[in-house]
């Protein structure tokens, strides 16, 4: 799923984070790695010749190693991201892509209750409709992976899944290509997420989710549902915060009903009403100075395929456009200087020191970051808006 997605899907949504890979070991250390294997996959009813075919003459590959370093949604500006990942090209090719199968969009919206601009959003992000869905051996990708341990023993875990889907026949070793982290298929599904929620949606009699378009949208469609998508629920709107909320002191990251936030005077960016039900949090990705919006549970139901603020928005906004609705107004503080890695670490190092738990730290500023931020800044008198910045990054180096 974009970037580096599902699980990507049920694990790469999953990849807030990169890890410092060891280099690949001797071909023997390899081998070695490949034979304790064997009882695991044995007892999860692999045979042995189904085992040998796949590892006949395997290597590991440098070249996914390299890409543990370089995640997009991660290491680049929301709005750099945003303008690649909604462009005017894709949001067209959505469109072409939902007329094309617009019966299958509303079967697994009555099945599952999935909004279609949720489906497109994954499918464009990920593969571009298709377009290009991974050039990569996915077992020998896998066997790379967990050969390092990058992410401890995921991709172990994945490895052995990936075994069992050739050993029951759902996919050839052919088919089974796809991202340089093991994603599969049209909207770029682990192993296990296969195993779990790919669905044979219009009863081919298999599981296709790699040239079955019907599959790959009632497969997506499931993946959410069963992630906590809410029927009859949008992902959330961008909204217009009232001057009274943005005050020192007061954490912009509160959540609350969504008549809460409309008496505190909080109103939707296209003139809409906001629903009078229902549950909802601010999100300031770019803090108070960029976009706000109102985001529910099926934002975090996305956020499972990939838990990148970037990709998740992409995926909200590129859906939304593609069925006419209107994409972000506000503009982007795309001025204001970004903190590098190094520095991201070391706010997050910082405010740990300080009492205020930021999470993971690995220099990545998601939700947790932020949330730490913002109850640094309140306590402080501050903009509690969550945004780092280098002047909040030298007033927790000097402990104030």
């Amino acid at each position: 799923m974009s970037g580096v997605s599902i699980r990507i899907m049920a694990a790469i949504a999953l990849w807030a984070t990169c890890a410092v890979v060891a280099p690949a070991a001797p071909a023997s250390g390899f081998d070695a790695f490949v034979a304790r294997l064997r009882p695991d996959a044995a007892a999860r009813g692999v045979s042995a010749s189904t085992f040998d075919r796949a590892f006949a003459g395997m290597t590991p590959d440098g070249a996914v190693l390299a890409l543990t370093h370089k995640q997009a949604e991660f290491s680049i500006p929301i709005w750099t991201y945003l303008r690649s990942a909604v462009s005017a090209r894709r949001v067209a090719a959505g469109r072409t892509t939902y007329a094309r199968l617009k019966p299958w969009f509303d079967k697994a919206e009555r099945a599952y209750g999935v909004d279609p601009s949720a489906i497109l959003g994954v499918w464009g992000l990920e593969t571009d409709f298709g377009g290009f869905t991974g050039d990569k051996d996915v077992v020998r990708s896998l066997a790379t992976l967990a050969y390092a341990r990058w992410r401890g023993s995921l991709f172990r875990d994945e490895l052995l899944d990936a075994l069992v889907i050739l050993q029951r026949g759902e996919a050839t070793r052919t088919q089974m290509r796809g991202s340089w982290a093991g994603a599969m298929g049209q909207t770029q599904f682990m192993p296990s997420s296969f195993l779990k929620y790919a669905v044979d949606f219009d009863g081919r009699g298999r599981r296709d989710i790699w040239t079955d378009d019907a599959d790959a949208i009632g497969s997506t469609a499931n993946y959410l549902a069963k992630h906590g998508w809410v029927r009859g629920m949008r992902w959330g709107y961008e909204v217009l915060l009232p001057a009274s909320m943005l005050v020192p002191g007061v954490d912009l990251g509160g959540s609350g009903g969504f008549a809460a936030f409309a008496a505190k005077g909080v109103r939707r960016a296209d003139g809409g009403a906001l629903p009078r039900s229902g549950d909802a949090r601010l999100l300031l990705p770019a803090g108070a100075k960029g976009p706000a919006f109102l985001v529910t549970a099926n934002f975090d139901a996305i956020r499972t395929y990939n838990k990148s603020i970037s990709y998740s928005l992409g995926v909200a906004t590129l859906g939304d456009r593609v069925l006419g609705r209107p994409g972000i107004a506000h503009s982007w503080p795309t001025g204001e200087k970004r903190l590098t890695k190094a520095q991201a670490t070391a706010l997050q190092s910082g405010l740990k020191r300080l009492g205020f738990d930021p999470g993971k730290i690995d220099g990545f500023i998601g939700l947790d970051a932020r949330a730490a931020i913002r109850a640094y800044q309140a306590r402080h008198g501050l903009l509690a808006d969550g945004e780092p910045s280098l002047a909040l990054l030298a007033r927790v180096r000097s402990g104030g």
